[in-house]
């Protein structure tokens, strides 16, 4: 049972924050770029789970295998509606939720940053004519290595975003997953359908309301990483956080603005 995927199919998470230099500046021979006021480029898509890692099935009790030659039980047979659990779920609703507000604070701090940028490239367009060279190559220096860090910190920052939901996400999934066996087991059912593969059912075989019921009983909230704390290292083996599934190419790695021109 593949929670993971299910639920993160309603969770909003955007790609990693990409500060690039776009085609059309580079064919112009633009020399500076500071990335344009509004929507930054890391919130123009936000899959919901195509860049999440792949989920892990929750550990299992061991099942007793049937001995050679004895056949296996009868299949008794429930669904579950996992998107109607999230929805009624304290605990996924309280990761959604920050995950949005952190996601809206790194937003707000990126276009905060980019007018400091334009401000900065305007003040020297202006000062070119007065300023000695050594002095205005010192100013352009300084300003590409602001421009570099803080594309390095917002992509640290949304790195950190990510695991985060990750780690809100894999409790969920620990608890939900222990929590689906019980109510199954206190039914007597030995397999569990999410809805979406079940054409039609008789409403007794819908444990739904009661896994929900069951599951805020169980887990009213998660334990998230701090806001602001640094991103750790995947494990070894783990895809990183926005890799793209199903061995699709990864996205295109982040560029540092052209460097500027030099006046002598």
């Amino acid at each position: 049972m593949r929670l993971r995927h299910l639920l993160a199919a309603s969770l909003l998470f955007a790609p990693p924050l990409l500060l690039t230099l776009p085609a059309s500046a580079q064919q112009q021979g633009q020399q500076w770029f500071v990335p344009p006021a509004g929507q930054p480029q890391g919130q123009q898509q936000r899959p919901a789970q195509t860049q999440q890692r792949p989920a892990q099935t929750p550990q299992r009790p061991a099942a007793q295998q049937p001995a050679a030659g004895q056949r296996p039980p009868a299949p008794v047979i429930a669904i579950v509606d996992i998107p109607e659990v999230q929805r009624l779920s304290a605990a996924f609703n309280q990761v959604r939720e920050e995950i949005e507000r952190r996601r809206a604070k790194l937003n707000e701090d990126l276009q905060g940053e980019q007018g400091r940028w334009r401000e900065e490239q305007q003040s020297l367009a202006a000062a070119r004519a007065t300023l000695a060279p050594e002095q205005l190559r010192a100013r352009e220096r300084d300003l590409q290595e602001r421009i570099t860090d803080a594309q390095r910190i917002f992509r640290d920052r949304s790195r950190a975003i990510d695991q985060a939901a990750q780690a809100g996400l894999q409790q969920i999934e620990q608890a939900l997953g222990a929590v689906i066996r019980q109510v199954a087991a206190s039914r007597g059912v030995n397999i569990v359908l999410p809805r979406p593969l079940v054409i039609f059912n008789d409403a007794a075989f819908d444990l739904t309301d009661e896994i929900s019921a069951q599951m805020n009983r169980v887990l009213r909230s998660v334990n998230m990483p701090a806001e602001g704390a640094p991103p750790t290292d995947a494990a070894p083996g783990a895809p990183a956080a926005g890799a793209a599934p199903n061995g699709a190419p990864p996205p295109p790695p982040p560029q540092a603005p052209a460097a500027p021109a030099r006046r002598n």
